[in-house]
């Protein structure tokens, strides 16, 4: 079992986890994601507006399972513990991805990873002997360590 065997394990289906702006003002058509932040935005048109106070029920912990039955995370001893979590977890393990790097084509299921992506495409350049080019650090060392391994042993034979 999960960590917190008290925890309310909660299965959201796929379309849920991937909608944005579900709550709707009826004045303006304006979207939002959160009820909270629709009420608030209700104030600005002299709309009545109601947030919802916690109560001690609510404050039980909640984990989240994956829609997806072959996922790890569909199992509640690998729930997630936010809602966020669990919507990024499922738009990059198992959405489509709609962000695509004009630079480098790598393409993107949540948009905050494609925005962090832009700020570093191209901007780093690791090039090997056998001429790919690498823009992590890590995967350049790895291959040019195989390649002088490679280079070692034919040289030795």
């Amino acid at each position: 079992m999960h960590a917190d065997p008290t925890a309310e394990v909660i299965a959201l289906s796929p379309s849920s986890l991937t909608a944005t702006n579900r709550f709707v003002c009826e004045i303006c058509s304006k979207g939002f994601q959160r009820d909270q932040n629709l009420q608030l935005h209700r104030r600005g048109h002299n709309l009545p507006w109601k947030l919802k106070q916690r109560t001690s029920s609510d404050a039980r912990k909640r984990v989240y399972i994956c829609p997806e039955l072959s996922c790890v995370h569909h199992n509640p001893a690998r729930a997630l513990g936010d809602l966020t979590g669990i919507k990024k977890h499922y738009s990059r393990k198992h959405g489509e991805k709609k962000w695509k790097c004009d630079r480098c084509l790598k393409k993107y299921a949540v948009q905050s990873d494609w925005k962090a992506h832009l700020k570093t495409c191209g901007t780093r350049e690791y090039k090997c002997d056998c001429g790919t080019i690498f823009s992590r650090l890590d995967r350049f060392l790895v291959i040019n360590e195989y390649n002088v391994q490679l280079t070692n042993h034919s040289v030795g034979t």
